[in-house]
């Protein structure tokens, strides 16, 4: 998400309330790229969007059948598409009453991070501006969205993730990560600290969960952050594990080990960072990467969403191939 979009998007949030209620869903399966770089290949987008309904995919979830379900996050949609690409509307979230112009950073409300446990139940972030939606969100297979936590209004949860019945959040405003128990209840802050700030918009942004630390983006900051959880479940000192990486947004590990997928939002890439914080560029705009903003991996293929929030021009869906992944 960018400044640049923001400052454009409250002009246009009056027409937008409108495709809101009214959005239908579109993606077409065609077309194809081939600048990636080892260890991807195979680059292609395999789904396209409707910016003007607000069809813009925040976060992935990769399911075990080979569908794959989508934060639309002006929208406020969850949706699924089909191996064969047929989409359909999970779930809907009611429209904040003032149109979500207090919304902070931003000025829209939006449906961000995603994440889906084992017995297809999904849990999903809103962030609204305003006391009564703002918070966590949870959708059982054939049930209706319903908030199982409040979280501040004048905060932007984002980045959502869910380790042993507890979902972690990040807060892009507040700069916290937030825990809630996953049955729902009241949200805690689980670690704060200057290096989850925001230094001029958007702090911590995407999260993970992953060999036995939660793992943070600072967007603004450019950073990949590593927090021990410790035997009694609180949060140990922070580490940074990679740097130079602006516009970081969501992420996901490659394989078992520590190798990250990164989408960079507002350069139109995915860096590959190496456990000892290097990184490589292996998707780009030549790829058709629109602003990405979350990448997720099913066995030997990765997933990215371009939300366009900065070109407004194309919000898509890209698949490429890994080749080596550990």
């Amino acid at each position: 998400m960018s400044a640049k979009y923001a400052q454009s998007a409250k002009s246009a949030r009056n027409a937008l309330a409108v495709a809101i209620a009214t959005v239908t869903l579109t993606v077409g399966w065609a077309g194809s790229a081939t600048a990636s770089t080892a260890p991807l290949s195979h680059a292609r987008i395999t789904g396209h969007f409707d910016l003007d309904a607000g069809q813009m995919p925040e976060n992935i979830v990769a399911e075990p059948d080979g569908d794959l379900d989508l934060s639309l996050s002006k929208a406020g949609r969850i949706a699924q598409v089909t191996r064969d690409g047929k989409v359909r509307v999970l779930a809907t979230l009611p429209v904040p009453a003032d149109d979500g112009v207090h919304t902070p950073a931003l000025g829209f409300s939006l449906v961000t991070g995603l994440v889906r446990d084992a017995h297809g139940t999904l849990y999903f972030l809103y962030a609204t501006g305003t006391d009564d939606l703002t918070g966590v969100w949870r959708l059982t297979p054939g049930g209706h969205p319903e908030r199982i936590a409040a979280l501040p209004a004048d905060g932007l949860p984002n980045g959502l993730a869910l380790d042993s019945g507890r979902l972690y959040v990040t807060d892009s405003v507040r700069g916290v990560i937030w825990r809630v128990p996953a049955a729902g209840g009241r949200a805690t802050v689980w670690a704060d600290g200057a290096e989850l700030a925001p230094d001029n918009f958007l702090g911590a942004n995407g999260l993970k969960v992953h060999n036995g630390a939660v793992w943070v983006s600072n967007l603004d900051r450019g950073t990949v952050l590593r927090y021990p959880v410790r035997r009694n479940g609180t949060a140990g000192a922070a580490r940074v594990m990679a740097e130079q990486l602006p516009g970081i947004d969501d992420f996901t590990f490659s394989g078992r080990g520590d190798r990250i997928l990164a989408a960079l939002n507002q350069t139109d890439e995915v860096a590959l960072i190496e456990p000892d914080g290097t990184h490589t560029i292996v998707l780009s705009a030549r790829d058709g990467l629109q602003n990405p903003t979350a990448v997720a991996v099913r066995g030997d293929t990765a997933y990215v969403t371009s939300a366009a929030y900065l070109t407004g021009q194309d919000p898509n869906l890209l698949t490429a191939r890994i080749h080596d992944h550990h």
